[in-house]
């Protein structure tokens, strides 16, 4: 998967679970007392890996109407910009 490339719904859900065995490795991190930083930077991980599935299925929508030339285009882009914005305030 290229950086900034589109991604199939395939690499989303590959990515998903690859957040989902990071999260089960911070689960064990608890059960071992791992120092609390080194939770937290794994935490941020996953975070970050589920917040870059949500962007890509913002941006890919945003795609397919540009490239498709939809005549509902400029509805169908503030939808999407105003989803990024719920999803951007959701993510904090």
């Amino acid at each position: 998967m290229a950086e900034g490339a589109p991604c199939t719904r395939d690499d989303l859900k590959v990515r998903l679970r690859r957040a989902e065995g990071q999260l089960r490795g911070v689960q064990r991190m608890l059960d071992d007392d791992v120092a609390c930083r080194d939770v937290l930077t794994q935490l941020a991980a996953v975070k970050a890996a589920v917040d870059q599935v949500g962007l890509h299925l913002i941006s890919e929508r945003l795609r397919h109407c540009m490239a498709d030339g939809e005549a509902d285009c400029d509805a169908g882009f503030e939808d999407a910009v105003a989803t990024l914005m719920r999803y951007a305030a959701l993510a904090r």
